[in-house]
């Protein structure tokens, strides 16, 4: 037999081996990837979590998701460049074109890229998460969808509003934590201001210590004492936090509290009087009615 063929077959075996060697590696190394991914994935479901653990939760599957599918294609690009010289290509040159062509793509995509490299950020840090409200710019609202490129808000008036990540700037979660909100209250210059101040606590007193309503709040409500003073009247500032989100409705019905208790202890709202001046001929026909 022709000892080109052995030589033929025998650098067919080669290189055969070298591919099946390079795609079982590619292969192992994908499903470590996976592995290692789902086990940064909590065992339980979230349906028996407290709010803040499904926040986490949520927050771990997208960064999981990111690792896995970035992991795979760096995966698939080291097995395919490795592969090549099997072929008999020479990998120098293809690095190169794809390393012009990758700068050509870079500047004519730059906020695309830009959009990429804050969305990584963004989840990366933690920043939001879907299901958190945000305020981005005047934009406030809740997370819908959240991808590399682009977050998706439902703001207060239902729209659906799509902002390129490049584009946030600055971002304020309103989720985390708690909420504060300041109630101002105005009670009129012939009212005493610690009758006032003293109602309030009351008020306080009782909204703390109301069942409903104590696991909402998680500091105050607090009588902080006078904001402002003129000769119409003063305001008064109260602070409360809640949980994230509740701050308004907390705020409403301690408002609601505030006048019910003003009303029963008899305490004059601030305000501006009217006063309406008529012609001097007038004023100086009273004034002769009244002397005659």
């Amino acid at each position: 037999m022709n000892p080109n063929v052995f030589k033929w077959t025998d650098i067919a075996v080669v290189h055969a081996i070298r591919l099946g060697a390079i795609l079982l590696i590619a292969l192992l190394l994908n499903r470590l990837l996976r592995v290692l991914t789902r086990r940064l994935l909590p065992v339980a479901g979230g349906e028996g979590l407290g709010r803040i653990a499904r926040m986490r939760e949520q927050h771990v599957r997208t960064l999981a998701g990111l690792l896995y599918s970035a992991g795979t294609a760096v995966i698939l690009i080291g097995a395919v460049l490795t592969a090549l010289p099997e072929f008999g290509f020479t990998v120098t040159p293809i690095a190169a074109a794809a390393g012009l062509a990758s700068l050509a793509v870079g500047f004519g995509a730059q906020h695309m890229v830009r959009d990429f490299i804050n969305g990584f950020f963004i989840i990366v840090e933690d920043q939001y998460i879907v299901g958190e409200s945000v305020r981005v710019g005047t934009v406030v609202g809740r997370v819908e969808h959240l991808t590399l490129r682009r977050t998706v808000i439902r703001d207060i008036q239902g729209a659906v509003v799509t902002i390129p990540n490049g584009e946030i700037a600055q971002v304020a979660n309103l989720s985390r934590d708690w909420g504060q909100v300041f109630v101002d209250v105005a009670v009129a210059s012939q009212g005493s201001p610690d009758q006032a101040l003293a109602a309030l606590e009351r008020v306080s007193a009782e909204l703390r210590n109301d069942a409903a309503w104590s696991p909402v709040l998680v500091d105050g409500p607090r009588v902080l004492g006078i904001e402002t003073f003129s000769p119409a009247g003063a305001t008064l500032r109260l602070q409360l936090r809640t949980v994230p989100g509740r701050q308004d409705d907390a705020a409403r019905e301690l408002r609601r509290r505030i006048q019910n208790r003003f009303e029963q202890d008899r305490i004059a709202w601030g305000g501006v009087q009217r006063v309406e001046i008529v012609g001097s001929e007038k004023l100086q026909g009273l004034s002769a009615g009244s002397g005659s």
